[in-house]
C-alpha cells in the first residue's frame, strides 16, 4: 500500500540529483508515470487515515510542472525542426544562382556563343564606389598579379555592377579561369579605393551546427550564407 508519506519520499528522491545511471528526475518522469502513481496511491490510501489534502494538491502541482515541460520540450523541437526545414527549403532555392561575396575574387567562364559561334566569356562583380563619387576604374589582374585588363566606371555613386569578357587591353582572349579585381572610385579630381564584390554561383548548401547555412560555390570556396551581400 502506498500511503503518502510514501509518494512524497517518492517525489523528493525523484526532484533532487542521485547517483548512479538509474537516478531519474520528476523532470524526467513521464507525465502518465506520474498520474499512475497518484491513482495508486487513492486506491490504496488507509480510509482511516486518508490522503492529507495539502499533499495531494503539491502533488497535482508536481504533475503540472512534469506535464508542462514535457509539452515546453515537445514545442521546442517541433519549433526547431521547423526552422531547420524552412532553412533547407530557402537555402536550395540558390543552388544554381548567383552571389556577391566580401572577396576581390572572379572567375571567367564560359557564357554561350556569338552570333558567329564564337565562345563568349564573362566575369561578374559588384564595385562599391561610395557616396558622393562620381564613377572610376576597375583593373583586372592575373594570377601573378599584373594588370591585364582596364575599365570605366559609369560617372554615379553607389554599387555599379560590373561584367568583363575576358579580352585584356592589347585585345587578346584570355583563358577561362580565376582573376583578381581592383577599383578606385572618382570623387573630384582624386582616387580612393572602391570595395568590389565578386560573384560565384552556388553549387551546393549544407546545414551545419546551429542550424547555420554554407553555400559551397563554383570556385571551390565556402561561405555562410549571411555572408552573401546580394543574390543574383
Amino acid at each position: 500500500m502506498l500511503s503518502t508519506t510514501a509518494l512524497n519520499s517518492f517525489s523528493a528522491t525523484a526532484s533532487s540529483p542521485a547517483s548512479g545511471s538509474g537516478a531519474q528526475g520528476v523532470e524526467d518522469m513521464g507525465s502518465q508515470d506520474f498520474l499512475a502513481l497518484m491513482i495508486a496511491q487513492m486506491e490504496n490510501q488507509d480510509p482511516t487515515q486518508p490522503m492529507d489534502q495539502l499533499a495531494f494538491m503539491s502533488q497535482l502541482a508536481q504533475f503540472g510542472t512534469v506535464s508542462g515541460v514535457q509539452e515546453l520540450n515537445l514545442a521546442v523541437t517541433d519549433l526547431s525542426s521547423s526552422l531547420t526545414g524552412g532553412q533547407v527549403i530557402q537555402a536550395s532555392s540558390l543552388i544554381g544562382r548567383s552571389v556577391a561575396t566580401e572577396s576581390n575574387m572572379g572567375h571567367l567562364d564560359a557564357a554561350g556563343s556569338d552570333a558567329e559561334g564564337n565562345s563568349v566569356y564573362a566575369m561578374r562583380a559588384s564595385v562599391d564606389v561610395g557616396p558622393g563619387a562620381s564613377g572610376g576604374q576597375f583593373y583586372v589582374h592575373n594570377v601573378q598579379g599584373d594588370v591585364v585588363f582596364t575599365g570605366n566606371l559609369p560617372p554615379r555613386s553607389g554599387v555599379i555592377p560590373v561584367v568583363w569578357d575576358g579580352v585584356d587591353s592589347d585585345g587578346n582572349q584570355l583563358p577561362p579561369g580565376e582573376y583578381q579585381i581592383s577599383a578606385e572610385s572618382r570623387i573630384g579630381n582624386s582616387g580612393r579605393p572602391a570595395r568590389v564584390f565578386g560573384h560565384d554561383q552556388v553549387v551546393s548548401v549544407a546545414i551545419g551546427a546551429g542550424n547555420s547555412v554554407t553555400l559551397n560555390l563554383a570556385s571551390g570556396r565556402s561561405i555562410d550564407a549571411t555572408d552573401a551581400r546580394e543574390i543574383f
